[in-house]
C-alpha cells in the first residue's frame, strides 16, 4: 500500500496549476477565423442544427464523450459526510481516472443538496450537458432512491459507482474463485459483513450470477439481518434471514464457503477463518485495513483464496477495473441507461479475461515470469491494457442486444482497435516500472543526500516501497534537513565517507581502487584519499556489493559522477563505450532517445554500439524497440559526413543484427509519420512499425531534441539513463525535480533487478 505524508498530498494538489484536471481545446484557435468559427458567428450553425435534431449534439459537441461525476459529499471515501465542496478533490480524482483509463472527459459537479428531491432536481436540470452520469459518494439509503429516480427520468447512462463498481469486480472474482475451489456458486454459503450501498449491491449481483438468496447471510453493525429485527430499512429487509442459528459474525462464519467484508478493518481473526468450509473464499475489502490482514489469513489456511482492496496483495478488487470501461462502452453506443445486462456483461468479461494468457507488460510490472489463472490471480490487474478492448465491447454489445443502444456497432474488430488507439502509453510505462520495482526493491545509494530534493526523493521511494535508500553526506547536515522538513527517515542508513567511523572501510575501498588505477597515475595514498569523495565512495559501495545502485548528479556537472563510476565499476563485457538514453513520456506513448549525453560525434560503428545498447535497455521494459537512425537526409537524398556515417551504421545493423527493427538514415518527420513514410519511401523497413526509438547522429542533435520535447512538447523526460555500465549507476540532470529523481531511482532498481 502506498505510503505518503500529509504534506505530500497537499503539495500534489496545490503545486503548479491547482487541482488535477484542466480543459483543453480540441480545435484550432490561433487565428481570427478559428475564433469566429468557434464562437460568434460560426457557432450559430451547429446550434440551429441541434435545435432541429437534438441527436446532432453528439455530432457537433463534446457531449458524447463527456461524463459528469456528481456528489453531494455525504459519504466520501472513509471521511463520511464532509459536504459537497470538501468532496471536490475526490471527484476531480475520479475524473482523472476516467481520462487515463478510458479517454473519457469529465466535469466534476458538487451539488449542495443532501435531500433526495433537491439533488435529483439539480442533476436532472444539468443532464443535457452530458453523455453519461457517474454518481459518487452519496450515503445510503438515499443513494438507492436517487439512482432509481434518475434512471427513470433520464435517457443517458447513469451509475452509482459506490454501489455497483465493487459489486461488478467482486462478482467476477467470486465466479472465478468458485471455479478454482471447485464449488457450485449456486450452492455456496455466503456471509456479507456490511449492509451499506456497496454490500447490498454486491449481494444482489451475486444472486444475478448464480448465488441463491437463501444462502446469503448479511450483517450490519448490530449483527445478522434477521426478520425479527424492526430497525431494517427496505433495502436491508430484502436480505433479512429467518435463521436463528447465527446472530454474530463469528457464528455466521462457521462452515460458510465465502466471506465478503465491506465493513471495517481487523474484525476477523484466524480462528474464524479456520472455522470456514474447505477451500474458503475470503474477500476482505475494507480499506486501508482489511477485515483480517492478508498475511494472517493466508497463515490460517493453506487452501484459502483471498482478495483485498489493496494493491500490495494479490487479487485487488479495484473499481478502476470496471467503471471507465463500462461508461466507455455505454457512451460509444449512446446507451440510454446502464442496465443489468450491461453490468453482467462487464462481470463476465472481467472474469474471462483473468483466464487469458497475461501480457508480458503485466508480468513485468509485478515481477512475475508468468501470472496464470489460479488462487493468486482470479481477476485482472488494474494496469492490464486489454481491459478497455475487452470490457467496453462487452458492455456495448449488451446494450445493443438489450435494446438500450441508439447507435449500432457492426465492425467489432475495428471498434476494438479504435479503443486500443484511444490511449497512448504515456502513464502506463511509469506505472509498469514502478510496480515492477516495488516487487523487489533494491539498495540505492544517494551520493548527494545533504540536499532537500534528494531526501524528499528518498522519502518517497522508501514510502512507496520502490527502493531501500542509503544516504551519503555530512550526518549532521542531513539530520538537520530531515528535522527541518519533518521527514521520516530515522531508519535509513546515513554514511559520512569523511567520518572517522568509516576509516576502515575507506581504506579498504582505497586499496581496491589502487589495484584498479595504479597504472593510471594513482598512488595508494591518493586512492585512499579520494574515497572521502562521495561519488567515489558510492561507486565503490556498488562495486563491492554494499549497495545495488547509485544515484548522483543533482548538484554536479554531468561528467563529475560518471568519471569515478567508469574508473571503479567500468563498462559491461564487450561494450566499448557507454551512452545516455532519455525516455520521453508522451501522449503517443514512450519514445527512447539516444545518445543524448555522452558521445559527441560517434563513428558508424559507435552508432551501431549505441543502437544495440539502447535496444537492450528498452527490452528490459518488455517493449520491442522499433528504431530510426536520424539525419538531415532521407536514404541518400543529401550528401555529407553525417548522412554517410548514419547510412553506414544502418548497413552494419542490417548485416549484423538481422532481427532488429531498424532503418535510416531518415529525417525525424518521416520516422514519426507512417503515412508520410509510406507515401514517399514504401520500401522502408519501418513501414507500419510505429517507431519508438530515435538514434541521433551526434550529441548536439540528441541533446537539443530531448530538451525541446521536454520544454515545448510537454513530454516528461526520464533520464538520462546511463547504458553500458557493468553495474547500475545513474546520473540525474542538474537541478532535477523530486519526481524526476524518483523516476531515475525506479529505473536504477529495474536495472539492478535485471542484472540479478
Amino acid at each position: 500500500m502506498v505510503k505518503f505524508r500529509k504534506q505530500d498530498a497537499l503539495d500534489y494538489h496545490s503545486q503548479g496549476r491547482p487541482g488535477k484536471i484542466e480543459v483543453i481545446p480540441t480545435k484550432p484557435h490561433s487565428s481570427q477565423r478559428d475564433l469566429s468559427l468557434a464562437y460568434s458567428p460560426g457557432v450559430a450553425e451547429p446550434c440551429l442544427e441541434i435545435e432541429k435534431n437534438p441527436e446532432d449534439a453528439y455530432k457537433y459537441t463534446a457531449k458524447g464523450n463527456l461524463v459528469a461525476v456528481i456528489s453531494n459529499g455525504t459519504a466520501v471515501l472513509g471521511l463520511g459526510n464532509i459536504g459537497a465542496l470538501a468532496s471536490k478533490p475526490v471527484m476531480e480524482g475520479k475524473g482523472l481516472l476516467f481520462k487515463i483509463f478510458a479517454d473519457i472527459d469529465v466535469f466534476d459537479i458538487e451539488v449542495d443538496a443532501a435531500d433526495i428531491d433537491g439533488f435529483v432536481k439539480t442533476v436532472k436540470a444539468i443532464a443535457p450537458t452530458f453523455g453519461g452520469i457517474n454518481l459518487e459518494d452519496i450515503k445510503a439509503p438515499e443513494c438507492f432512491e436517487i439512482e432509481r429516480r434518475l434512471k427513470e427520468e433520464l435517457t443517458i447512462p447513469l451509475m452509482h459507482d459506490d454501489q455497483h463498481g465493487t459489486a461488478i469486480i467482486s462478482a467476477a472474482a467470486l465466479i472465478n474463485a468458485c471455479e478454482i475451489a471447485k464449488k457450485d456458486i449456486g450452492k455456496v454459503k455466503i456471509v456479507v459483513n456490511g449492509a451499506g450501498a456497496s454490500a447490498i449491491s454486491c449481494a444482489k449481483l451475486y444472486i444475478a450470477v448464480g448465488a441463491k438468496k437463501d444462502n446469503i447471510l448479511m450483517l450490519d453493525s448490530k449483527g445478522v439481518l434477521s426478520t425479527s429485527r424492526k430497525d431494517l430499512d427496505e433495502q436491508k429487509q430484502f436480505f433479512a434471514s429467518s435463521t436463528t442459528k447465527a446472530t454474530t459474525l463469528e457464528e455466521a462464519m462457521k462452515g460458510c464457503d465465502v466471506f465478503v467484508g465491506l465493513s471495517k478493518g481487523n474484525i476477523v481473526n484466524q480462528d474464524m477463518i479456520r472455522s470456514m468450509a474447505k477451500s474458503p473464499v475470503v474477500f476482505a475489502l475494507a480499506n486501508p485495513d482489511p477485515e483480517i490482514p492478508y498475511q494472517e489469513a493466508m497463515a490460517a489456511r493453506e487452501d484459502i483464496i483471498m482478495a483485498t482492496g489493496r494493491s500490495d496483495h494479490p487479487n485487488q478488487v479495484n473499481n478502476v477495473l470496471g467503471f471507465p470501461f463500462i461508461f466507455r462502452g455505454a457512451l460509444d453506443v449512446r446507451a440510454t441507461q446502464i442496465n443489468e445486462a450491461m453490468k453482467l456483461a462487464a462481470v463476465y468479461a472481467i472474469a474471462n479475461l483473468a483466464k487469458e494468457p497475461v501480457p508480458d507488460s503485466v508480468n513485468l510490472a509485478y515481477d512475475r515470469k508468468n501470472l496464470v489463472f489460479g488462487p493468486e490471480y482470479i481477476i485482472p490487474k488494474p494496469i492490464d491494457s486489454r481491459l478497455i478492448s475487452t470490457v467496453a465491447p462487452a458492455v456495448a454489445k449488451a446494450a445493443i442486444e438489450s435494446g438500450v443502444a441508439q447507435h449500432k456497432i457492426t465492425d467489432w474488430e475495428a471498434y476494438k482497435q479504435e479503443l486500443i488507439n484511444r490511449l497512448g502509453l504515456d502513464n502506463k510505462l511509469i506505472r509498469t516500472i514502478t510496480n515492477k520495482a516495488k516487487q523487489n526493491p533494491k539498495r540505492v545509494v544517494f551520493a548527494e543526500a545533504d540536499h532537500y530534493k534528494i531526501l524528499k526523493a528518498a522519502q518517497q521511494v522508501k514510502d512507496e516501497g520502490i527502493a531501500k535508500p542509503i544516504l551519503l553526506g555530512d550526518r549532521d547536515r542531513i539530520a538537520k534537513l530531515i528535522a527541518e522538513h519533518s521527514l521520516d527517515l530515522d531508519d535509513i542508513p546515513i554514511i559520512d565517507p569523511r567520518s572517522p567511523e568509516e576509516d576502515e572501510r575507506r581504506s579498504a575501498f582505497g586499496d581496491i581502487f589502487f589495484s584498479k588505477r595504479k597504472r593510471r597515475g594513482y598512488t595508494l595514498f591518493e586512492a585512499r584519499k579520494v574515497m572521502r569523495e562521495r561519488n567515489h565512495f558510492g561507486a565503490m559501495m556498488v562495486e563491492t556489493g554494499a549497495a545495488d545502485a547509485m544515484i548522483s548528479g543533482l548538484t554536479r556537472k554531468y561528467a563529475d559522477p560518471i568519471r569515478p563510476a567508469l574508473q571503479i565499476i567500468g563498462v559491461q563485457k564487450d561494450v566499448k563505450r557507454v551512452a545516455g538514453m532519455y525516455i520521453m513520456v508522451t501522449k503517443q506513448g514512450p519514445f527512447f532517445f539516444a545518445d543524448t549525453t555522452m558521445n559527441v560525434n560517434p563513428t558508424a560503428q559507435e552508432l551501431v554500439d549505441i543502437t544495440v545498447l539502447t535496444a537492450n535497455a528498452i527490452r528490459q521494459f518488455n517493449i520491442i524497440p522499433r528504431i530510426a537512425l536520424l539525419s538531415y537526409s532521407n536514404f541518400g537524398s543529401a550528401e555529407g559526413d553525417v548522412p554517410s556515417t548514419v547510412s553506414k551504421a544502418v548497413e552494419l545493423l542490417h548485416e549484423n543484427y538481422p532481427g532488429m527493427i531498424v532503418d535510416g538514415e531518415m529525417q525525424a518527420n518521416f520516422a514519426l509519420n507512417n503515412e508520410l513514410l509510406k507515401e514517399q519511401f514504401p520500401f522502408s523497413d519501418l513501414i507500419d512499425k510505429k517507431v519508438n526509438t530515435l538514434i541521433f547522429p551526434n550529441l548536439v542533435s540528441g541533446n537539443i531534441a530531448y530538451k525541446l520535447m521536454q520544454e515545448m512538447g510537454g513530454a516528461e523526460a526520464i533520464g538520462p539513463v546511463l547504458i553500458g555500465m557493468k553495474k547500475p549507476v545513474h546520473v540525474v540532470q542538474l537541478g532535477s525535480t523530486v519526481r524526476e529523481i524518483v523516476n531515475m531511482v525506479t529505473i536504477a532498481v529495474i536495472d539492478a533487478q535485471a542484472r540479478k
